[in-house]
């Protein structure tokens, strides 16, 4: 089959959902200029690069109790900063819920039981529990083409690891099992990987 996006698919469900897939998890935490916090999980999320590390997400919808945005953003809005939580599958459900259309009074690390943490390069929380979070100072909001399409691009102040995950020096992604979206409610976690070298390594 062929389709233009414009034209629409014809298909009870929106097959680009899911083709740009696995999408990593970014569980991103900020807290507002008020300190009320706020943990919520984007699958438009990635690195793009080493050095200095950088992350980018994305939000595409809409709150009535924000300006044109979500939680996330607008918090971003006004301090300029933010941390990248890495799901692990033990962590899928506290996750899942995080994702819930809360008011902004919903403090997400209460209402789903998790323990905080504090950062240390930023004036945020942090899952405690993750295998790893990325302190994130916001360099650039960009507005994407479409309706309330906000990408958010962080430089890398902070990383935190927990030592579990830390396999003859390496960060070993079996001993957490990151958690993926695949689109639509499906979601798929690491449970197996292979080596491959780069031709002229």
């Amino acid at each position: 089959m062929f389709y233009r996006p414009e034209d629409g698919h014809g298909l009870p469900y929106n097959p680009f959902s899911a083709i740009v897939a696995p999408r990593p998890i970014g569980w991103i935490s900020t807290r507002g200029a008020d300190g009320r916090e706020n943990l919520a999980p984007y699958s438009f999320f990635n690195a793009v690069a080493y050095t200095p590390p950088q992350v980018i997400f994305s939000s595409t919808s809409t709150k009535p109790d924000r300006d044109g945005t979500k939680d996330s953003v607008a918090n971003i809005r006004q301090t300029g900063v933010f941390c990248c939580n890495i799901v692990s599958l033990a962590l899928k459900e506290q996750m899942n819920e995080s994702s819930g259309p809360w008011p902004r009074e919903v403090d997400e690390f209460k209402h789903t039981g998790l323990e905080r943490a504090g950062c240390e390069t930023v004036a945020c929380s942090r899952v405690a529990a993750a295998p790893a979070s990325l302190e994130c100072r916001m360099t650039q909001i960009v507005e994407l083409a479409g309706e309330s399409n906000l990408m958010v691009i962080g430089t890398v102040t902070g990383i935190h690891i927990d030592d579990s995950c830390l396999v003859d020096g390496r960060f070993d992604v079996l001993s957490f099992n990151p958690v993926s979206r695949l689109g639509y409610r499906d979601f798929a976690a690491v449970t197996e990987l292979f080596t491959m070298s780069r031709p002229g390594e």
